[in-house]
């Protein structure tokens, strides 16, 4: 989707102007990984009109696939109007919905503690867009199984019956298929749309049925508790036995993954949030998602995944937009392996992801100590 950022605070109403950028959960994931050395292809439909162009050119140049994207004349693209502060979850006076950030503690400057985000207005045109009107017959399974892992959201099901034709298609179990994974994503005003087309189907049953049938799923605590009633992580792994890897993100405290061992029990790992002074919360789960799914591609413990889903939000919290630049892979790491204490101890700001890596730290300093007298 194009996404229209409020120039300053204040509800919709009062806003005077947006600047123009883009968004939507799987092309911000494909991005991320794309960004962070890796190969990502987006599959989607947009409008032949200019806010799909612009989509198109911006996703490609971060690095990600766009050949498989497809051109509709007759329908629009998506385009979604939003305000600075948290999304609600679950809320019925929100226009929208979807899990914390899951990824971060928000705080002043000066470490003055957290300070509570306001509850953002999302306002989604979606309905009749072209990306709506996907469907298994506009996608070819062989298509979207063409990668090592296919990753999918609970939002694309909420656009339309043929969108959760095309889900079901994709998580069925048949040879040659990659790790699916899938994140929640519950967005209240999209599913409330979707429940009252004519014999719809809830979207708590909808999103369980294709949750059980991935490999990897993420959800929040939060819309966990508001779609399907359960809070806690153990409470969401037992109505989630299926995934091989569940990942309960679980707002400022950090995030648990489940991770089922070869003797069928669970290998429980958490790991808790990063400090950051956040400027904007949106766009932060699917930098997780995508820090996650990098660790997952390179082998990495559950552990060090976590921790390159947390740097990854980190960027994206730092930033306006929905899309940040990840640290360098480099950096990365050197921060992943930091012991408890001195990962408890950081804290990100505005810029944080442009400062020089550790071997170039240690060139500048190695420099110094050899051109003084």
């Amino acid at each position: 989707m194009v996404t229209f950022v409020p120039s300053r605070p204040g509800r919709l109403a009062d806003v005077p102007s947006f600047a123009r950028g883009i968004g939507g959960a799987e092309s911000n994931v494909a991005c991320g990984l794309a960004l962070a050395g890796h190969s990502a292809r987006w599959i989607s439909r947009v409008g032949t009109d200019g806010f799909g162009e612009h989509l198109v050119r911006e996703i490609a140049a971060t690095g990600v696939d766009t050949a498989y994207v497809q051109r509709d004349p007759y329908r629009p693209t998506g385009i979604y109007f939003r305000t600075a502060g948290e999304r609600a979850v679950g809320s019925e006076t929100a226009n929208s919905g979807t899990a914390n950030s899951g990824t971060a503690n928000s705080g002043t400057a000066d470490g003055g503690g957290d300070t509570a985000e306001p509850l953002a207005e999302v306002v989604y045109y979606r309905a009749g867009s072209a990306a709506a009107a996907m469907s298994p017959e506009l996608i070819p399974r062989e298509r979207a199984w063409s990668g090592r892992v296919l990753h999918l959201t609970g939002i694309t099901p909420a656009l339309s019956g043929d969108c959760r034709a095309l889900m079901r298609e994709l998580t069925v179990r048949a040879p040659g298929r990659p790790l699916v994974s899938f994140d929640l994503n519950y967005r209240v005003s999209l599913w409330r749309k979707g429940e009252a087309e004519q014999h719809a189907e809830p979207g708590a049953a909808v999103l369980l049925g294709l949750a059980r049938r991935c490999d990897l799923v993420f959800a929040g605590e939060d819309e966990a508790e508001a779609v399907w009633g359960v809070r806690g992580p153990e409470a969401i792994r037992a109505a989630l036995p299926e995934p091989e890897v569940l990942v309960v993100k679980q707002g400022g405290a950090g995030a648990t993954a489940f991770a089922r061992r070869p003797d069928g029990a669970d290998a429980i790992t958490f790991e808790p949030a990063l400090r950051v002074d956040v400027v904007a919360p949106v766009g932060a789960g699917d930098a997780f998602a995508a820090g996650f799914l990098s660790g997952t591609l390179r082998g990495l413990p559950v552990a060090e995944r976590l921790r390159h889903g947390h740097l990854m939000a980190a960027a994206v919290l730092t930033v306006p937009g929905d899309l940040g630049a990840p640290p360098s892979r480099e950096r990365a790491d050197h921060l992943v392996a930091l012991d408890a204490t001195r990962w408890g101890t950081l804290r990100f700001g505005p810029g944080w992801t442009d400062l020089p890596s550790p071997a170039e730290k240690w060139a500048e300093t190695a420099a110094v100590e050899v051109t003084d007298p």
